[in-house]
């Protein structure tokens, strides 16, 4: 979890700051950061509600003195009001504001529309080459009968009665009092007394939309492609929400895929890794290509194509643009069923080994040798 800044420091105040200061700073900050003013932007929300909780602290002297003296752990246990969302904000402020947005935030306004999310899966030599993919997603589109706004043809809404067209309550008398959201209306400030037949007054109706996806080549699995605009309608004259389409990489029979490069287990004879030579190596292109292996090759070795593996996402997705490494792991193959003559030359070959032992096996033999020879030693001594 995030450490949370110094209060003094979001409210841009000196410590020694007097009160007028500290208000003052924060009303310019939260006009500046108001939701109202930033419709969709998730960052200025964060930071209305953070200066929200800074003068909250800094205004009161019991909770600065604390502050100063023991920082964000000297709150603890000090019941904080929520600071969870704008709203919680306005009915602590919203007089403070009220000067710039009518009366404090009052009436809600139109809703920007919800985000929606659906999955794409892809095999990998898709997410290779990249492809563009139809999804077809269920969400609110405006009624077209009513225009979007839940009144039948030829009716407007009317002023909500309760909050007077002002989408907010005052609760409370004398000195405390609570601003809150309209229950009448929900915030709206108008209520729709002769709804549309069609959507019945909810202004949207569902329907199925097909969305074309650009996916980019190199995509990786876990990734969400954001589609902006295309997510639910909001609400009259607000912005609708963006669709996010969340990428899914299937496993792939050959290539083991880790971040940019790929893996590939590749069988060899024992004449191959012994003798060297070419040797066909597939690729997510389609084809093989031709690799060399050298003289002596070991099981286990690993051999770099450079080039051959993953491409990185494009330049105007974030990405570098280049090519990962395609890396292979040599398996040997022992045959299983040999022919007659294959074991006539295997047995000859066994023989010219055992009078030409290899330097590794020499030092092998050597090593045990020199394990077993101090206690068969000392079993000789004891006798």
């Amino acid at each position: 979890m995030a450490s949370k800044r110094c209060y003094y420091e979001v409210l841009e105040v000196v410590r020694e700051a007097d009160d007028d200061t500290i208000k003052s700073s924060y009303r310019r900050l939260a006009m500046q950061w108001h939701p109202d003013r930033n419709p969709g932007d998730g960052d200025a929300e964060i930071k209305f509600k953070e200066a929200a909780e800074a003068y909250e602290v800094l205004r009161d002297p019991e909770k600065r003195e604390r502050y100063n003296r023991y920082g964000h752990a000297g709150l603890e246990g000090m019941n904080l009001p929520n600071f969870g969302n704008a709203d919680s904000v306005m009915d602590l402020f919203g007089e403070l504001l009220g000067g710039v947005f009518g009366g404090g935030r009052g009436r809600r306004g139109p809703q920007a529309g919800r985000d929606l999310q659906t999955p794409v899966e892809l095999d990998l030599v898709e997410a290779y080459k990249g492809v563009t993919r139809k999804v077809t997603i269920p969400r609110a589109e405006p009624c077209s009968d009513c225009g979007g706004d839940g009144c039948k043809k030829g009716t407007r809404p009317v002023s909500c009665r309760r909050c007077n067209g002002q989408g907010v309550v005052i609760q409370g008398q004398g000195f405390f009092r609570i601003q809150q959201t309209c229950p009448g209306c929900g915030g709206r400030g108008a209520i729709i007394t002769d709804p549309c037949q069609a959507c019945r007054g909810a202004g949207r109706v569902v329907r199925d939309r097909e969305v074309s996806v650009p996916i980019p080549q190199g995509i990786e699995h876990g990734h969400d492609i954001r589609i902006s605009g295309e997510g639910e309608a909001g609400g009259p004259g607000a912005p609708p929400g963006d669709l996010y389409i969340r990428v899914r990489v299937k496993k792939h029979p050959l290539f083991d895929r880790d971040g940019h490069n790929l893996h590939c287990v590749v069988p060899v004879t024992f004449s191959q890794a012994a003798l060297g030579g070419p040797i066909e190596v597939p690729t997510l292109e389609g084809k093989y290509v031709s690799h060399n292996l050298k003289r002596g090759t070991q099981a286990g070795d690993e051999v770099r194509l450079a080039g051959k593996g993953m491409p990185t996402l494009p330049r105007t997705h974030g990405g570098s643009g280049r090519q990962g490494d395609l890396i292979l792991h040599v398996r040997l193959v022992t045959p299983r069923n040999l022919t007659k003559r294959q074991e006539e030359l295997l047995r000859e070959l066994g023989e010219i080994e055992g009078k030409h032992v290899s330097p590794e096996r020499k030092s092998f033999l050597d090593r045990v040798r020199d394990f077993f020879t101090p206690e068969t030693s000392s079993a000789n001594t004891a006798k």
